[in-house]
């Protein structure tokens, strides 16, 4: 008997190991309890994406995004919804910022005396940018309609427009301030531990992420700091979010956009950084397992970190990443919220803690089935365009 087991025992290792299901090792191999998806708005002749979010001094989730006719439409608008019951139910949205130029993005900011603070992002187009895009992009009467409007002369003449704004609110998001140039920041900055006020940002820094500091919310913004891209041949830093840990440390996550683009690449992985001077100096940025984009950060009430970003290739939507420390991020605690969107038109997640444990997390995607992909090459003008959608679900437990 004791000659026999030494030959059975890897006999009936090999027979389990062909009969066991092979683990993908690109497969998150953690499941969150999805409770439900919702929708916060969706219009069928609008596009809207690229939400904010936050949750204002009286308790509401409000959530910011742009409405348009298209992704690269010359004439989008900033929408704010309103949840007052937790994210349960949301009020049509109300327009907070519209100029006759391109209005494309926001962020939000909650400041420690209740006050939101909003940064907006508006682009002024040519007639060029129309006429020289490829047939692939759009019908060809939809970029001539674009191309006409931009040549409007007021349109023309709105060169002092096209730049980054903010604007504050003192009542929770109901009205705001007259805007007053600011710094871009797609999901929002930070007031720091120390009163002051922080923002990363992208579009005015050549490619890498610049770090603005001011001392008033719609002050002057100063620059601080950059956190270089260390690849900028074959990627592009953009669309970065920070956060501080109540540590004090400051966490930063970067999208990075391979170059020449391909959003499908394997370079588009989350890249990070940190500071542990209230963001005078950063740690060189490191690439992360995580792939997608662009991040969002928020620091959950046992400790942890969460990452969420969009997912551009199959399987199509929205994914999140747990952290210990958010500098150290494992492909292992990786999990999908959603893979049944149609088509790539997808992404930039945001995330609040509606409870302990339990999250909400806004996007943008198709609202149709997964097997519905309508041709986007050009886009089909019949197509459902995407909306703002969300998740609410609760975290796995901890292994």
């Amino acid at each position: 008997m004791s000659s026999y087991f030494p030959r059975i025992i890897p006999l009936l290792v090999i027979l389990l190991s062909m009969t066991a299901p092979a683990l993908n090792a690109n497969e998150p191999a953690m499941t969150p309890h999805i409770i439900k998806h919702l929708s916060i708005y969706e219009k069928y002749d609008a596009y809207c994406a690229w939400p904010a979010i936050a949750r204002a001094d009286n308790g509401d989730i409000v959530v910011m995004f742009t409405r348009t006719e298209e992704h690269m439409a010359p004439n989008g608008e900033i929408l704010l919804s309103r949840s007052t019951d937790n994210g349960e139910t949301w009020r049509p949205p109300a327009v907070v910022y519209d100029t006759i130029i391109d209005d494309r993005e926001s962020g939000i900011t909650k400041l420690a005396d209740g006050r939101l603070l909003a940064h907006f992002r508006s682009v002024k187009f040519k007639p060029t940018t129309y006429t020289s895009m490829p047939s692939t992009s759009y019908e060809s009467y939809v970029l001539e309609k674009w191309a006409r409007y931009v040549d409007t002369p007021e349109y023309k003449n709105a060169d002092h427009l096209n730049r980054a704004w903010h604007a504050l609110s003192s009542d929770n998001g109901e009205t705001w301030s007259k805007p007053v140039p600011g710094k871009d920041s797609i999901h929002g900055g930070l007031q720091l531990l120390n009163g002051s006020f922080l923002v990363a940002s992208y579009r005015d820094d050549g490619g890498k992420i610049g770090l603005y500091a001011s001392d008033e919310p719609l002050g002057q913004w100063d620059k601080i700091a950059t956190v270089d891209c260390p690849r900028p041949e074959t990627i592009r830093f953009g669309e970065p979010h920070i956060l501080q840990l109540a540590s004090g440390r400051i966490i930063m996550m970067i999208r990075a956009t391979a170059i020449p683009y391909d959003d499908s690449a394997d370079r588009c992985r989350v890249w990070g950084s940190y500071s542990d001077d209230n963001g005078a100096t950063w740690a060189d940025a490191y690439e992360t397992p995580l792939w997608g984009f662009p991040p969002h950060l928020l620091q959950l009430s046992d400790g942890r970190v969460l990452c969420t970003y969009g997912h551009r290739r199959p399987a199509y939507g929205e994914r999140a990443c747990l952290s210990e420390d958010g500098i150290t991020w494992k492909k292992e605690d990786e999990f999908i919220l959603r893979d049944d969107a149609p088509n790539t038109d997808l992404g930039y997640p945001v995330s609040i803690e509606l409870e302990p444990g339990k999250i909400l997390s806004v996007y943008y995607q198709p609202n149709i089935p997964k097997d519905s992909n309508p041709e986007t090459h050009p886009p089909s003008p019949t197509r459902k365009k995407p909306g703002i959608l969300g998740t609410v679900w609760e975290l796995p437990e901890k292994r």
